[in-house]
């Protein structure tokens, strides 16, 4: 029994909510640190025989931190990396933590309670925070910056303590309670579902910066935009973001499934790797990224009649190098990962002669994070979200998102105990459309009723 749970989910105030005790254990999906060698050896290193859901400790809650009840989190492929121990086991991260403070030894356990997006009401403050009470709703950025580092204070993400939530930082996201930091905070749209607005923090953020930010690609209207795995969670946002932006997205994606996906938001060029020679069975050699790029930089000339200003690359290994050689003369290629591997080759002939840019980014700072939340409240941006699974399923959403069998978003219900809830804004919704609200997942009666958290 959870007696905040059930206060959280009968409507109860804030006033109420503040004399309620947190529980001193909750429900998490976390990994043991006796399993970190369990898949030596193997190739299919499956995530549903390493995550597990059980009942963790609550944290002690240190002056700058709140305590959020995660109504829904999401899936983001930190997990897949997380529950596969690669390329290193998380648990070095939160010993290394550890060390910093003494409120950071909290995080150093046998256990990591994972995710990096997250939704929901804040049910304890700490004593040295000042925007956030019980009872607001909130999404949370999952950048936690150190803000006694000076770099900081010119940009959040370039401080060397900066961290990532639920990966590099103990209890995340996908959990009945979180532990997060203040500054971590935004305010949830109120148009939106718990598990729609949960999908939106870490994908769509780091796109902002990517391709929006002053300290990204500074995309402007025309630019031509090549994005790499456009159907997916980053692809998606990507995609609507270079549309708003009025730029000429260009998706590349596996299956013409997910090429119907991508019409469906409105992108312009959609590009099926496998007609250029790209198919799964095919390891992609050095020699072949020229063969490839002159295929791709065809394909895209011939519908847009001109090569990308901008390729956005988070695929790492396999797309890297076609990427350097697809971009025009003074382009940039803009990356934030490497899903099928750190080790990139490219032929620098055609990134110095023909003067491109290559620009590592990571993550959002909060004033970036709260621009992008602003695009949803303004409806200019909607959420990815395809499918949804119940917390106790949250080893099969994972499996799904390393397989790379999904499109856009994978949801997850935390406390909240079915889809819909949360929503406090109907008539803005009713203004949006809830339709167009859901691209990839079809219609969501989401209205508030007297379950939904006030």
């Amino acid at each position: 029994m959870d007696p905040m749970a059930d206060a959280l989910l009968g409507g109860a105030t804030p006033g109420e909510l503040t004399k309620i005790p947190l529980p001193k254990e909750y429900p998490a999906s976390y990994l043991r640190v006796e399993d970190t060698e369990m898949f030596t050896g193997m190739d299919d290193k499956d995530v549903r025989k390493s995550l597990r859901v059980g009942m963790v400790p609550m944290p002690e809650l240190a002056p700058d931190e709140v305590v959020v009840a995660v109504m829904a989190s999401s899936i983001n492929y930190n997990t897949v990396w997380s529950a596969t121990f690669e390329p290193l086991p998380t648990f070095g991260f939160l010993k290394r933590f550890g060390r910093t403070s003494a409120f950071a030894a909290r995080h150093d356990q046998p256990f990591h309670v994972l995710g990096s997006d997250g939704a929901g009401v804040v049910v304890a403050v700490g004593a040295g925070v000042r925007r956030w009470r019980v009872g607001d709703h909130v999404v949370i950025s999952p950048i936690q910056a150190d803000d006694q580092e000076p770099a900081t204070h010119d940009d959040g993400m370039l401080g060397a303590e900066q961290r990532v939530w639920g990966f590099e930082t103990n209890f995340g996201g996908l959990a009945h309670y979180t532990l997060a930091r203040a500054s971590q905070l935004a305010a949830k749209p109120a148009h939106l579902s718990w598990e729609e607005a949960a999908c939106v923090t870490l994908c769509a953020g780091t796109v902002y910066r990517m391709l929006v930010s002053p300290r990204g690609a500074r995309m402007k209207q025309g630019d031509v935009v090549l994005i790499w795995g456009a159907a997916g969670g980053l692809g998606a946002y990507a995609v609507q973001m270079v549309k708003n932006g009025g730029g000429i997205p260009v998706g590349v994606v596996g299956s013409e499934s997910k090429a119907e996906v991508l019409r469906s938001l409105g992108c312009d060029v959609v590009i099926n790797r496998n007609e250029i020679g790209m198919t799964d069975d095919v390891e992609i050699t050095p020699e072949q990224t020229i063969t490839l790029g002159k295929r791709l930089g065809k394909a895209v000339r011939t519908a847009v009649g001109e090569d990308p200003h901008i390729v956005m690359d988070y695929v790492g290994k396999a797309t890297f190098g076609i990427s350097v050689f697809v971009a025009r003369r003074g382009g940039a290629v803009v990356t934030c990962g490497s899903s099928t591997g750190y080790q990139h080759y490219y032929d620098n002939r055609y990134l110095w002669m023909h003067l491109k840019r290559i620009i590592g980014s990571h993550g959002a700072n909060l004033q970036e994070v709260r621009e992008c939340v602003r695009l949803f409240d303004l409806g200019q941006v909607v959420p990815t979200l395809s499918t949804v699974y119940p917390l106790d399923e949250v080893a099969e959403a994972t499996r799904l998102v390393q397989t790379n069998a999904h499109i856009g978003k994978v949801g997850v219900l935390c406390m909240a105990p079915e889809p819909g809830m949360g929503v406090t804004d109907p008539a803005r919704r009713a203004e949006l459309g809830a339709d167009r609200l859901n691209p990839l997942r079809g219609p969501v009666d989401a209205t508030p009723t007297p379950s939904t958290p006030a």
